[in-house]
């Protein structure tokens, strides 16, 4: 794209204020903005010369683009595409994912909080943590649905005073949206990590609903202890196909006393159990405090490496068909011992006094599972049942007359 007419333009603006200016200088301002940052040309020649005029500090011409100083905007009334000036507080920072970022984090007013990005070609001032900042000229873009607010190199940024404290709005889990939002919640179930990256991920329910939640292994970074109940301020909500999850690595978590009436999900499936997966039966887990992960058979923890001094628990992980779909099932200890008539104590006695240890429970978990009929009702999430009441299906001697009578009239 050819900018040497555009720059020509400026050019003669700031010279006709008396000063002068190289146009290749601005040239490549225009260029960089538009290129590198995806800016519109109208937009990057505003930036440009309002750039200027507080260089020089010539009246007229700032706030002429779409981030002047009258154009300050709430926080909460972002929209994609714009150009804004907004007055914020920088409530987190995280590490930056890559080099071409300077900076990531979280801002927030008394309205909202967004994630926000600085380019490291910015050439920004470094932002602290608990500090309030004007932000001119910054960029509104929007991706998997959050909207970001994004620092370039024509956002003129200064520090402001600022009366007050903030008092975050908590959301009920069943009306988040994308974006960044305040939570209070119980940790309700707590998953073994699928990637090494993962320090931990589960689900966090309040009276309204459930969400998974993942921490990212980052310096810093804490587990929440299953079963606790926490305010989550500024946490990350994803949309990821249709669903979303928290991340927590930009939210500061604070531990709360007492307990809360969680909902447990209302999802019913009913099926034929077909498949009883590896770490199922009776099951080691790390006795570290908030840890609680399934141990390996030689008692190694992922976290916490290897724990002589586990616990025993008891769960069920498996599939059922119902011959039509299939969904995997999550079953707690308290689920299971009714399933397969068979106690903690009584599963850790077999294990102790059989060759087979372990696997033993394992096969009498198969035994007393596979073809049989279950109705299992809980809270679905990615395709997974998370188990909160279960029972056996039986069919009476009519029912099964009546299925046969039905089978020879067809015939």
């Amino acid at each position: 794209m050819d900018f040497s007419h555009t720059a020509e333009r400026i050019s003669q603006k700031i010279t006709s204020h008396g000063h002068s200016v190289e146009k290749s200088g601005i040239e490549a301002k225009l260029k960089r903005l538009v290129e590198e940052f995806g800016v519109p040309p109208a937009e990057a020649e505003r930036t440009v010369l309002n750039e200027f005029a507080r260089e020089y500090d010539i009246p007229g011409f700032q706030g002429s683009g779409g981030g002047g100083a009258g154009d300050q905007k709430a926080l909460s009334l972002l929209a994609n595409g714009e150009w804004v000036t907004v007055e914020c507080k920088v409530v987190a920072l995280t590490a930056a994912p890559s080099p071409s970022i300077a900076q990531t984090g979280i801002v927030a007013d008394e309205s909202a909080a967004v994630r926000f990005v600085v380019w490291s070609r910015a050439n920004a001032p470094v932002l602290e943590e608990g500090k309030w900042y004007r932000l001119e000229s910054a960029v509104v873009d929007q991706y998997k649905g959050m909207l970001n607010l994004k620092v370039h190199s024509g956002t003129t940024i200064r520090e402001v005073s600022h009366e007050g404290t903030l008092k975050p709005t908590i959301t009920p889990i069943k009306d988040l949206a994308p974006g960044v939002a305040c939570i209070r919640g119980k940790v309700v179930q707590e998953w073994e990590a699928t990637h090494d990256r993962i320090l931990q991920s589960g689900m966090f329910a309040d009276e309204t609903g459930a969400i998974r939640f993942v921490i990212w292994k980052e310096e810093g970074r804490e587990r929440l202890n299953p079963g606790g109940i926490y305010t989550i301020y500024y946490a990350t909500v994803d949309d990821f196909n249709g669903r979303l999850s928290l991340t927590l690595n930009t939210a500061t978590t604070v531990p709360e006393e007492g307990d809360i009436e969680v909902n447990t999900g209302n999802s019913l499936f009913e099926g034929a159990f077909v498949h009883l997966s590896p770490g199922s039966g009776l099951v080691r887990r790390c006795p570290v405090e908030g840890c609680n992960r399934v141990l390996s058979r030689q008692n190694y923890c992922p976290v916490h490496e290897i724990q002589p001094n586990y616990h025993y628990d008891l769960r069920i992980k498996g599939w059922l068909d119902n011959g039509e779909e299939t969904r995997e099932v999550l079953i707690q200890r308290g689920e299971t011992e009714g399933l397969v008539g068979m106690s903690l104590d009584q599963a850790k006695e077999l294990a102790e006094n059989n060759p087979l240890g372990m696997d033993e429970v394992f096969l009498r978990f198969r035994e007393a599972l596979l073809g049989r009929y279950l109705s299992c009702r809980g809270r679905e999430i990615d395709n997974r049942l998370l188990v909160s009441s279960c029972e056996l299906l039986h069919y009476t001697p009519d029912q099964l007359a009546d299925l046969l009578n039905r089978a020879g009239g067809s015939l």
